[in-house]
């Protein structure tokens, strides 16, 4: 598998442009609620300072501006598949990851053949109300027995210290939001997770 096993998630790129040069080398920018013109910008730097750092951008949602930026990367959530144009979007040669939250959603995702596939919340999370509760690490394996080749990304409630059981249970890969945002030492955060996933 190319992706790296830790992929923070951010919703500025000024928190890119502060952990990407510590070896960040797989990353999401998860921009909600901001102008069109900032939206592309982000964007547009994210990808510039990616490619300098040799990481992976992955743009969650705004699939036309991926496009438009040359980017490599998209991450849908279910509601956006609704109004996304996967046809275009592979047309412009974006590798796509999905997020799941029931066997419902991954069966439908499962038809789109995507190239990771990400299950949350594992663990209670604080950064969205969600209807679904933790899906534990059981449901871990059992994803990973569904999917089989295709990455596996646990997200929700990650931290450091679940990371390891994460990757037993069968996740290829670890998300984080919080457990890097919220610390007063952020960067230090970083240089764990990159040190557990490695």
């Amino acid at each position: 598998m190319s992706l790296h096993r830790f992929y923070p998630v951010f919703d500025d790129v000024r928190w890119l442009e502060r952990m990407v040069p510590l070896g960040v080398k797989l990353v999401q920018l998860r921009i909600k609620d901001r102008p069109m013109d900032d939206v592309r910008a982000q964007i547009k730097a994210a990808q510039a300072l990616c490619s300098e750092h040799g990481a992976t951008l992955v743009v969650n949602d705004y699939w036309q501006l991926a496009i438009e930026a040359e980017c490599d990367w998209l991450h849908l959530g279910q509601e956006d598949l609704d109004d996304a144009d996967l046809g275009a979007i592979r047309e412009a040669g974006l590798k796509l990851g999905v997020s799941t939250h029931d066997n419902d959603e991954l069966d439908r995702v499962l038809a789109f053949k995507p190239d990771y596939v990400a299950l949350g919340p594992v663990y209670p999370t604080i950064l969205k109300k969600m209807k679904w509760h933790q899906q534990g690490l059981e449901k871990v394996t059992e994803w990973k027995k569904l999917i089989g080749d295709v990455p596996l990304v646990a997200i929700g409630g990650m931290s450091v210290e679940r990371a390891p059981g994460a990757f037993d249970a069968g996740a290829d890969i670890v998300a984080a939001v919080t457990d890097i945002t919220l610390k007063d030492d952020p960067e230090a955060r970083v240089r764990e997770w990159l040190e557990v996933c490695a």
